[in-house]
């Protein structure tokens, strides 16, 4: 077990949960997703990823091939997140937070790699 994965896999999984949980109803959440060009069922559907994204990361603190699929999962949103940014010409400052997540994301994926082998 590496203790830097175990800290980015907390700090993940509790903010995915965060994000993930808003995007069931939080005001903020339905005006973004509308701003973004999104529909309800995306907004719905992308909180029921964060949240699984996220019981996946914290549950790899005792399986790392869990860490390592939440992570894929995190990478993946995050992509998704960067080019809304990009897709509405967002500004580099704007996209701070998916970018980080997604450095984040990377690193516990990169730690714990080699478990899917």
């Amino acid at each position: 077990m590496h203790i830097l994965s175990v800290v980015l896999q907390i700090i993940l999984g509790l903010g995915f949960l965060m994000f993930g949980f808003m995007k069931f109803g939080s005001k903020q959440m339905v005006e973004g997703f509308n701003h973004y060009g999104y529909s309800n069922w995306f907004r719905v559907f992308t909180g029921i990823v964060e949240v699984v994204s996220a019981i996946l990361v914290i549950a790899g603190i005792w399986n790392e091939a869990l860490a390592a699929w939440g992570s894929v999962i995190i990478l993946i949103t995050m992509i998704g997140a960067i080019m809304t940014h990009i897709k509405i010409n967002d500004n580099v400052k704007q996209m701070g937070m998916p970018i980080m997540l997604f450095i984040l994301g990377l690193v516990v994926f990169l730690i714990n790699y080699d478990a899917l082998i």
